[in-house]
This record gives C-alpha cells, sequence and structure tokens, in this order.
C-alpha cells in the first residue's frame, strides 16, 4: 500500500492550477467508489453517543458559567472556570453541526433538546445553521456565491483572514441585539421578518449570503425557534432587574461566547484549502481536495475541532456519516487504499499548519 504523500512537486503544481480553478487537478482520480465500499459499515448513528456526549458537554459547561460568576473576578478559579466553560459548551454549541444533518424526522426530541439547553442560551437556535449547511454540501453550491460557508480566502488579500477571527468581538452582541431587538419587530410586520430571516439569521462567514425563504412548513418552527430565544434573552434581563442574576452573568457570558467564536473562526479557516476564487462548481472529489483533514492528536485536536469536525475533508466526502464514525473512516482510509496519495494530499499536520498554508497562498496570490 502506498501511504506517502505527494512529491513537492506533484503539491506545488496542483496547488498552482488548484488557485487558478478552485480544484485539484488531478482530482478525477479519486478513487472515490473504493472509499464509499471501504466505510459502507459506518453510517449508523448511534442515538446513546449523541444524548450522552451532548449531556454531559452542556452540564459541564454552565456548571462553569455558574463556578465563573460565583468566583472573585480575575482570579484563578474563575480564569480556569472560563476555559472550562468555553471548551465545554464549544462543544456542545457544534452538535448543530451534526443536528443540520440529521434526516427530516429522525433525532426530534435531541434537537428541542440541545435548543433548550444551549442553542437558544447562546442565541444560536438550530434553523439558523441547518439548511445553510446543507446547501454547503451540495455540488451546485460549494464554493459558489451560493455557499454562505464559503469565501476564497487562499487567493483574496490577506487582512481579511484577520479580520475574519477579530470580527468575533462584536458576534455576541449583536446576537443579543438579534433577538432582543429585532425580534419583536418580526412578529409585526412579515416583509420585515422575511428580510430578517434572509439576512439576519444564518450562521455563514459570507456576509454578503442571501438565505432563501423557509418553506411553508418551515416558517412556523422558524418563529418558534425566534421566538423562544428572544424569551431567554428577556428572561435574563428580568432576572437581573430583580435582582437575581448577577451583571457579572452577562460578562461571563459575553467572553465565553467571544472565545467560542474565536476558536471555531480558527478551526473553520482551517476547514477548507479556499482556492476557489472563481466561485466555480466542483465535483465531490474536488469538494474533499478543497477540504481540510488535521487528524493530529485525539485529545487536544478535539478541543478546537470537535465532533469530530478535525476529519472535517473525510465528512465532505461522507456528509451523512455520523460524527462518531469519522475517526475510524480516515484511517481506514488511510490504511486500506490501494493508492492513498490524493486522500492524504487533504490531510494537514496541526491546525497552524493549515491556517499558515492558507496566509502563505493568500500572500502568495497577491504577489502574483
Amino acid at each position: 500500500m502506498m501511504q506517502v504523500a505527494l512529491k513537492k512537486e506533484q503539491i506545488d503544481g496542483g496547488m498552482k492550477a488548484a488557485v487558478k480553478s478552485g480544484a485539484h487537478p488531478e482530482a478525477e482520480n479519486f478513487p472515490l467508489k473504493e472509499a464509499r465500499r471501504l466505510v459502507r459499515d459506518l453510517w449508523k448513528p448511534d442515538a446513546r453517543i449523541y444524548w450522552t456526549d451532548f449531556s454531559i458537554s452542556t452540564i459541564i459547561g454552565w456548571a462553569a458559567v455558574a463556578t465563573a460568576v460565583l468566583t472573585p473576578i480575575a482570579s484563578i478559579a474563575q480564569v480556569i472556570a472560563i476555559i472550562i466553560a468555553t471548551l465545554a459548551l464549544y462543544r456542545s454549541v457544534i452538535f448543530i453541526h451534526e443536528l443540520a444533518h440529521f434526516r427530516k424526522g429522525t433525532f426530534t426530541w435531541f434537537r428541542r433538546f440541545w435548543n433548550a439547553t444551549c442553542g437558544m442560551p447562546m442565541m444560536v437556535p438550530a434553523y439558523t445553521y441547518a439548511d445553510v449547511h446543507i446547501d454547503h454540501h451540495k455540488p451546485q453550491h460549494y464554493g459558489t456565491a451560493e455557499d454562505g460557508e464559503y469565501l476564497p480566502f487562499a487567493v483574496d488579500k490577506p487582512w481579511k483572514i484577520i479580520a475574519f477571527i477579530v470580527q468575533a468581538f462584536i458576534v455576541p452582541p449583536l446576537l443579543v441585539a438579534r433577538y432582543s431587538v429585532l425580534m419583536p419587530l418580526t412578529l409585526l410586520n412579515k416583509r420585515f421578518r422575511n428580510y430578517i430571516w434572509q439576512r439576519a439569521s444564518s450562521l455563514v462567514i459570507d456576509f454578503a449570503y442571501v438565505r432563501p425563504l423557509p418553506k411553508k412548513d418551515q416558517e412556523a418552527s422558524w418563529l418558534i425557534e425566534d421566538t423562544l430565544t428572544g424569551l431567554y434573552a428577556y428572561t435574563a434581563f428580568a432576572l437581573f432587574y430583580f435582582d437575581i442574576l448577577p451583571l457579572l452573568f452577562f460578562g461571563v457570558w459575553y467572553v465565553v461566547t467571544f472565545a467560542i467564536f474565536v476558536l471555531n473562526g480558527l478551526r473553520t479557516l482551517a476547514a477548507h484549502a479556499y482556492r476557489n476564487g472563481g466561485r466555480e462548481r466542483m465535483t465531490q472529489q474536488e469538494e474533499f481536495l478543497d477540504s481540510v483533514d488535521v487528524p493530529g492528536n485525539r485529545y487536544i485536536s478535539s478541543l478546537w475541532a470537535p465532533v469530530g469536525l478535525r476529519f472535517h475533508a473525510t465528512h465532505h466526502l461522507f456528509p451523512g456519516m455520523p460524527y462518531h464514525s469519522l475517526e475510524k473512516a480516515y484511517f481506514l482510509l488511510k490504511n486500506g487504499l490501494p493508492d492513498n496519495r490524493l486522500y492524504l494530499a487533504a490531510s494537514r499536520k496541526s491546525l497552524w499548519a493549515a491556517v499558515v498554508q492558507l496566509w502563505r497562498e493568500s500572500k502568495a496570490a497577491q504577489q502574483t
């Protein structure tokens, strides 16, 4: 079995072509049928894993938030509690990615539980990601202007990579304003509600993205999730007004939410090669080779890329595969493909290596 990386000249040549076309020049040679055969037994989601993993992460996260609120400001105990809260709630929030991939009518109570204990108190109800992310996986949308989760960072100005991370400072207050100020207004005027649903109700990285309006069978659920998320915000304000919830809670919530968006921003930068400057349509093989796996260390890498997202390229090969199967799938393909060079071309050694490569390609693109 050939388990060696592509030769440097092959990678460099492929990279230059990729910057131009957005695709890997050898993508058509990727052994997709063989890959599917190797992972054919890894598609069944285990509800026990989902409920246990999410519940433990969420309990730890909110317990750590409470600890941070009750301990002295800037104390070592508070700092440790905020770090734990960030990592635990980050893992909890990222389950929104799995919710997006569940087949309609499945895991209904898990979605409700996720919304009630994580999505709504963090101001990110499940509908804000569901259809948006599915479009990200559609061949006719991936990497194009219709993909809200894609920007051609590798062929654009480097400062935009920095700006993408820095904007995390303003995201928490914008989320609060979205559900405490704009939400009531959407209840009064349907035209305004549709405008907000299209332009201010999606977890995306392309802020020019305009989301399709909900289907008829989605309108009620979107409206319910919007309203309940707003009620969470108003409840927190009311508890503060009656001196039940201290002001420090809002400070801790802001810091934790900001830190989550920074972590997720770095993970997002490492999730793809972002070379599709022409915003052209791609095949599934090209989409895979424009995505990134960072297997790293099972325990350390899972902190910044939880719930299977360190295997993001493999996920783009098999979008419906449950997160708890992706690690096994990665090593089955790495060790089982007769020629695994193209498969390993999508792997990076670490988060740092992936982000640095993106930065270097962006700088090189500006020079040429």
